[in-house]
């Protein structure tokens, strides 16, 4: 254990340097970005590694390896912990993910907000639970001959947000976007400018919505400077994926 202690150590400051570095260079030392460190495939003991090095904030995408991973976690962790649902969900999954997630940042479409609502509803019910779900809504970044990589459009995105807003257990928390494939660095900074200035556009009529969930390991600088608010960071904080099944 001490070993993947030491190497995720060392991956993980690696990170926080280059987050700082991108911090410094926009001009916003003093207001950082929170580290979602990506854990998707990759056992509960290193998320309890990563909560000991001061990580607060954890993503994943798979809702039965989540589910379980979460439930697995000692007390004092999951208590301390914030875990975010980054991938594309499934409605008929939504009610179970609404039970153990703090965030889904991956809300594109009516059918989720309302299972996400009512799962998040039996699960204060049942005591799972106590606060609303915080959610994003995924924007749809692809353009022309760009391939997207999910998302709503992002004309629909003052529609859903309302519908969120009227949810009784649900809290618009912001929007969120993954880069198109195969962008120049410029055209990726491009993309990331026009998710900012969807989320800036849409703190008109809702203006809590501050989060800005944009980049990864390949271009987190990108999104620094482009404003995001959230990185999700997962190979090069916890290596390359496992095998799985």
């Amino acid at each position: 254990m001490s070993g993947r202690r030491d190497e995720l150590a060392a991956r993980l400051a690696e990170v926080r340097e280059r987050v700082d570095a991108a911090c410094a260079a926009a001009g916003r030392a003093d207001a950082p970005p929170t580290l979602v460190a990506v854990t998707k495939f990759f056992p509960g003991s290193d998320v309890e590694l990563l909560a000991g090095m001061g990580v607060t904030d954890i993503g994943e995408s798979r809702d039965q390896e989540a589910g379980d991973k979460v439930a697995g976690l000692s007390e004092q962790v999951r208590a301390d912990l914030r875990v975010h649902f980054v991938g594309q969900l499934q409605t008929n999954k939504a009610r179970r993910v609404a039970r153990y997630a703090d965030v889904v940042q991956s809300v594109d479409r009516s059918r989720l907000v309302r299972a996400l609502d009512s799962g998040r509803e039996t699960a204060v019910e049942e005591e799972d639970a106590t606060e609303p779900l915080d959610v994003l809504l995924q924007v749809d970044l692809g353009e022309g001959d760009e391939a997207g990589r999910g998302g709503a459009a992002p004309g629909t995105l003052g529609a859903l947000a309302d519908e969120v807003a009227a949810a009784r257990w649900l809290r618009l928390r912001g929007v969120m976007a993954i880069a198109p494939r195969d962008l120049t660095p410029d055209d990726t900074r491009r993309a990331f400018d026009r998710l900012v200035a969807l989320g800036e556009e849409l703190r008109h009529t809702h203006p809590d919505a501050t989060w800005v969930s944009a980049g990864m390991s390949g271009d987190l600088e990108t999104a620094v400077a482009a404003g995001a608010t959230h990185l999700r960071v997962g190979s090069a904080i916890l290596g390359s994926r496992p095998p799985h099944r």
